[in-house]
């Protein structure tokens, strides 16, 4: 498949400069989408009053724990068309975006049916003030009344970056984003619509946002244009798209239940404590932003190089990837510190509140470095196909751990910074579980093991995936196993699989294994 000049070949060149250059989009489009979130939230803390903030405030860990499950599904998409656009198979590269537009319509129909029927209970649960709880139920009505929106937006992005464009996602965001400051101050600072006005302007911009990048696709040539007509079921393209992003999507749920809990003792403190702990949360946001693209950069960085069977490029690219957004998260948590009253101060007007934010900020800012250590591993893993690894770390840590240190240690030291200690701590259990996974890994012994994938061939054994059914033999192999792979390929290969690619079972019987696309075992609310 020729490369367009608009995408990024991730495959080829330098490393440092191929990661680089697909990340400064990505990072410019976090940046934006940041600014999109961080809109609201201005708009309504400084023109409508501290409860209506409150009730936007605390929307995040919500949101987050439904359309997370759907966007982590979209990020196994994503590996998916990857793993296929290494490979230059274009077949598939067609059927995989269309499988993944197919299953972003199903699952906004879902979304929408789950957030419209569960919103209250769930509000309920979270221990909200009943002077929050109806605004707060007023914007969530709307937000999942329009979420097709926002997942169909997600799903496009996420096949865009696995093309590799990177660019024309950030120039949309940054459109996108000036349409949603001007709707909501039109709707709130001039209708006074409140948080229903500031719910309106999100969902309209994620909906042009959306039109944009359908727009773009359809005027794509080949294997990557978009047709009504292509959208069809491919069971083995669906249950690739399940099994990468089934794991990332049950991530980012559980992280948001941990957080939920983690909400409902702030909401415990007072609706000062809420203010306070949302203009944190805006603030570190933009922490989010290097780490956030570097992770999605790891994704589609291994996914096409293992495609392309470039195993020692995926590896490089990997140390490359982590170290630097480490050192990045670092440097940024030091300015915050620094800075910490002047910028919570420009979301939280009321005193009390920003008091609760800058204690909240000092707490956790010196351990970014930990948090961006444990997303950059997680891309690397999720684009080894490797997805159900950070899934259950999370699930350990970011979720359960998380849940039993807040619900017992506020009841011994009953201060609000004991709810903050909460993440540092269990950023930096989850760091140390990827740390020793990746050194079990033995990335900086072995060449050709590790770090990627233990069970991908060595070139340097002499093994040679492709001609495994020719008869001929390769080192530790018999020409008995060469003859049974023969049968097996004769009688088991299909057209839907991968081009250029073996099929998984053919070396099984030859104890050879490859490149683990179809994976049989097995973002954000990101901290």
């Amino acid at each position: 498949m020729k490369k367009k000049k608009d995408t990024i070949d991730l495959t080829k060149g330098s490393v440092a400069k191929g990661i680089v250059a697909f990340t400064i989009p990505l990072i410019f489009g976090q940046l934006l989408q940041q600014l999109y979130n961080m809109a609201d939230a201005w708009v309504v803390g400084n023109f409508a009053d501290n409860t209506a903030f409150a009730a936007v405030s605390t929307s995040g860990s919500l949101v987050f724990l439904v359309v997370g499950m759907f966007n982590g599904i979209a990020i196994g998409g994503g590996v998916v068309i990857s793993r296929y656009v290494g490979a230059e198979d274009e077949k598939n590269i067609e059927r995989s975006i269309h499988t993944n537009i197919l299953f972003g319509i199903i699952a906004s129909v879902l979304m929408t049916a789950i957030g419209l029927i569960f919103a209250p209970q769930i509000l309920n649960m979270m221990d909200v003030p009943e002077n929050v709880l109806p605004q707060s139920l007023t914007y969530f009505k709307i937000y999942f009344a329009g979420s097709a929106t926002i997942i169909m937006y997600n799903i496009f992005m996420s096949i865009m970056r696995a093309l590799g464009d990177s660019v024309r996602p950030m120039y949309y965001l940054a459109i996108c984003s000036a349409v949603n400051v001007v709707l909501d101050l039109i709707f709130v600072a001039v209708f006074h619509w409140g948080v229903a006005g500031a719910a309106i302007a999100t969902v309209i911009a994620q909906g042009l946002s959306a039109v944009l990048c359908i727009l773009r696709m359809r005027k794509n040539q080949g294997c990557t244009r978009v047709s009504i007509k292509k959208l069809k079921y491919h069971a083995h393209i669906m249950g690739d798209v399940i099994r990468q992003g089934l794991p990332a999507g049950i991530q980012n749920s559980v992280i948001s239940i941990g957080n939920l809990v983690v909400q409902t003792n702030i909401n415990s403190f007072g609706e000062y404590a809420m203010s306070g702990a949302g203009s944190h949360s805006k603030v570190e946001g933009f922490v989010f932003i290097p780490i956030m693209a570097m992770s999605l950069t790891m994704s589609t960085f291994i996914s096409q190089n293992l495609g392309a069977k470039e195993y020692e490029r995926a590896k490089k690219g990997a140390i490359f990837g982590i170290v630097s957004c480490a050192v990045v998260a670092a440097v940024i948590g030091i300015v915050e510190y620094i800075y910490a009253p002047w910028l919570v101060g420009i979301f939280a007007k009321a005193p009390k509140a920003a008091e609760f934010g800058v204690i909240q900020e000092r707490t956790v800012c010196l351990f970014y470095f930990l948090l961006a250590f444990s997303h950059s591993a997680t891309g690397v893993l999720r684009g080894c196909g490797k997805s159900v690894i950070p899934m259950a770390t999370m699930l350990g840590f970011w979720c359960g751990f998380r849940i039993v240190y807040v619900t017992i240690a506020i009841r011994i030291v009953p201060v609000f910074k004991t709810i903050c200690w909460a993440y540092p701590i269990t950023w930096s259990l989850s760091s140390l579980v990827f740390l020793l996974f990746l050194f079990c890994m033995e990335p900086f012994h072995f060449p050709g093991k590790g770090l990627i994938c233990p069970e991908f061939p060595e070139k340097d054994q002499g093994i040679n995936t492709g001609n495994a059914h020719n008869g001929k033999n390769n080192p530790g192999h018999s020409s008995e196993c060469a003859e049974e792979v023969a049968d097996q390929v004769k009688f088991k290969k299909t057209d839907e699989s991968p081009v250029n690619s073996s099929n998984d079972d053919q070396y099984q019987s030859c104890n050879v294994k490859p490149v683990p696309f179809h994976v049989n075992s097995s973002f954000r609310e990101a901290a």
